[in-house]
């Protein structure tokens, strides 16, 4: 156990230079860093709100919506397929099982058959929509979430929503809130933000370093809901004035002033952007380029292709913003959208399409902003306790184990080198229970070597040389040194994994100390000890 061949000296300086390498620009100035070589990393550790500063805002959700949203989607679909169904050719008129009396009601949509019948044609129709399963699903083992559930009463069809189906779309849509969120906040994925659910209709974003609360939640909370319709032509100014609209018909305003009517069906919606970007017409006037997902262009061809010569309308945030005439099939997917402003309001709207909108509407519940100054007192009362426990614990391994403490303590400082260089590496956000992480991970580090060295010294008064009493020393303490550190890094799993915040900062630091430590308590030190072995060759060790 005391011969190391090459390939492990060579390990082992490779993990030291390692630490070093991603350590060091923390200690560089910006100018330094931006003049290290390119293989070289430039991260440096990602400081939490805590020592930042920053703002720190607590959203609620309208997750009730999200059941309006599935009602009216339900609704459509059922339309849509009896639509279809009176289309067919293939058979007579009046063995087609077409509804009537489309509507929603608490958490059910219920339709009623044009013909009482062929209540066995219409079961079979509406059928797939209440098959439809939420969540993970086995082919096998089955599993997911039945959503829908039908029932019938006469010729009365009602499809009703689950609890359960309800649960898991108000938990997806704030999934789905938080990742808009966070694209609309830190597209570029470099402001190092937080965030995390808080109970079943609340979300919580940290922004290190802003100091603008109101500027994000206005980002945050613009909709930014695109959707193409069909324009209802024919009708008079005096008809839309006065209100004398079809069922499913809707006067818009138009951003150029005056109103139009809109038949309320979704054609494409913004869901099915895959891509938005600012860019220049034929004119050199500022538009979004958009471009449509699979899905969303075969929609959009085919209903270009059967209107052509008919305008369509192009809505945003409930304002019609273009209504052009389809001069032909629009057949590639992509578009523009003209008449939005000038650069800059473009480069927004491009950034918040490509976001998406807001599964949910979200209300401001708290807002606070932590100055820099807050953060730098943190910092500075954290530094003093690693400090004092850094110090304290060098002291007491000197005073204990003499030249053998020496050696625990330059494994001490790589293990901190390597903490740094690791949480600067992966860009983990380092948080003020972080710190305190780092303060246990100090007094950890030095854990297995005094059980390692009280085990040498027993076997040295047990009689053994000091070859003999190093050798037994490390191996006979490494069980004991696996299993109390499976067991710690155990736990910091869980509090990582069922955490939030700053529990999650805590074991995040816990976790890499604990990895780190191994490696410098019982290699590195191992490897010093048993070099200066073999060059003096004491007769007893000076422990």
């Amino acid at each position: 156990m005391l011969n190391f061949p090459r390939w492990k000296v060579i390990m082992i300086a490779f993990v030291c230079l390692f630490g070093i390498t991603t350590a060091l620009p923390n200690f560089l100035s910006e100018d330094q860093r931006s003049g290290l070589p390119g293989f070289m990393p430039q991260q440096t550790l990602s400081l939490g709100l805590d020592l930042r500063g920053g703002v720190n805002i607590l959203f609620a959700a309208q997750t009730e919506d999200v059941v309006k949203a599935r009602l009216a989607n339900l609704a459509d679909q059922i339309r849509d397929l009896s639509r279809d169904e009176g289309r067919r050719r293939d058979i007579p008129r009046a063995e087609r099982a077409t509804f009537t009396g489309v509507k929603t009601e608490g958490q059910s949509v219920s339709a009623t058959l044009r013909n009482p019948e062929l209540t066995d044609r219409g079961r079979e129709i509406l059928l797939p929509l209440s098959q439809s399963q939420l969540g993970t699903v086995n082919p096998v083992l089955g599993g997911g979430i039945q959503e829908v559930t039908m029932d019938r009463d006469g010729a009365t069809f009602t499809l009703t929503l689950t609890e359960q189906g309800i649960e898991f779309q108000k938990r997806d849509a704030i999934s789905r809130a938080m990742e808009v969120i966070r694209r609309r906040v830190d597209p570029a994925g470099t402001k190092e933000i937080t965030l995390q659910p808080q109970g079943s209709d609340r979300i919580t974003l940290e922004v290190p370093g802003a100091s603008n609360p109101d500027e994000i939640i206005e980002i945050v909370g613009k909709t930014a809901k695109l959707t193409f319709h069909d324009v209802v032509t024919g009708l008079s100014p005096d008809d839309i004035a006065n209100g004398r609209l079809r069922p499913r018909q809707t006067a818009l305003p138009m951003s150029e002033g005056g109103m139009i009517v809109i038949n309320d069906r979704v054609i494409v919606s913004g869901d099915d952007l895959t891509d938005a970007k600012p860019s220049f017409d034929q004119g050199g006037q500022p538009v979004v380029q958009f471009t449509f997902n699979l899905a969303g262009s075969k929609r959009f061809g085919t209903h270009t292709a059967s209107n052509v010569g008919r305008p369509f309308a192009i809505v945003l945030d409930g304002v019609v913003i273009s209504a052009p005439v389809i001069n032909g099939p629009i057949l590639g997917g992509s578009g523009i959208i003209t008449g939005v402003g000038d650069i800059a309001e473009v480069n927004q709207l491009s950034t918040l399409l490509k976001s998406g909108a807001l599964p949910v509407d979200l209300t401001v519940l708290s807002r606070r902003t932590i100055g820099p100054g807050v953060g730098a007192d943190n910092i500075e009362s954290g530094s003093m306790a690693a400090v004092i426990g850094f110090v304290a614990v060098i002291l007491y391994m000197i005073a204990s184990y003499g030249r053998f403490g020496l050696a625990a303590n330059l494994a001490l400082i790589t293990n901190l080198v390597l903490i740094t260089g690791v949480l600067s590496l992966f860009q983990a956000t380092l948080t003020l229970p972080g710190i305190a992480g780092v303060v246990l991970t100090i007094g950890m580090a030095v854990d297995a070597n005094v059980l390692i060295f009280e085990r040498i010294r027993e076997e040295q008064r047990g009689g053994a040389k000091p070859f003999q009493a190093m050798e037994r020393g490390y191996g006979q303490a490494f069980s004991t040194i696996m299993d109390a550190n499976i067991t710690t890094f155990i736990a910091a799993a869980i509090l990582y994994f069922l955490g939030s915040g700053p529990v999650q900062g805590f074991a995040v630091t816990l976790g890499i100390g604990i990895l780190t430590s191994m490696f410098t308590a019982v290699v590195l030190t191992r490897y010093v000890l048993s070099s200066w072995l073999k060059r003096a060759r004491p007769t007893t060790l000076p422990i």
